[in-house]
């Protein structure tokens, strides 16, 4: 997953969506299918529209799947039983690699 922050929009492209996560379109189309919890917007031609709720989805998906090395049923498992504690996990991450961003701009500004 990339260390950068995606910007602050409404909806996601399913390319912004690959580009951050450092993974294949076609995989974020079968977590889609794999977990109900994913549902974009589609347009009228079909393109995916990702909303906040779906990114935060993904981003415990991933979190599971690629970096705790489960299974998709364990990560299924995992997101039924422990949801918030998953996704506390994750959030103090996320929020550890922003101030390590923040001291590393700082240091370089010094």
């Amino acid at each position: 997953m990339s260390q950068e922050l995606l910007p602050d929009k409404i909806y996601y492209s399913i390319a912004e969506l690959s580009d951050h996560f450092g993974v294949a379109k076609s995989l974020l189309r079968y977590w889609e299918k794999e977990f109900d919890t994913i549902k974009p917007k589609r347009n009228k031609k079909g393109t995916r529209f990702y909303s906040k709720q779906d990114v935060d989805q993904i981003r415990l998906i991933y979190h599971l799947v690629k970096e705790k090395g489960h299974t998709l049923e364990g990560a299924r498992t995992q997101l039924k039983r422990q949801k918030k504690k998953v996704k506390n996990t994750v959030e103090a991450k996320e929020s550890l690699l922003r101030l390590r961003q923040f001291l590393i701009d700082l240091k370089d500004n010094l």
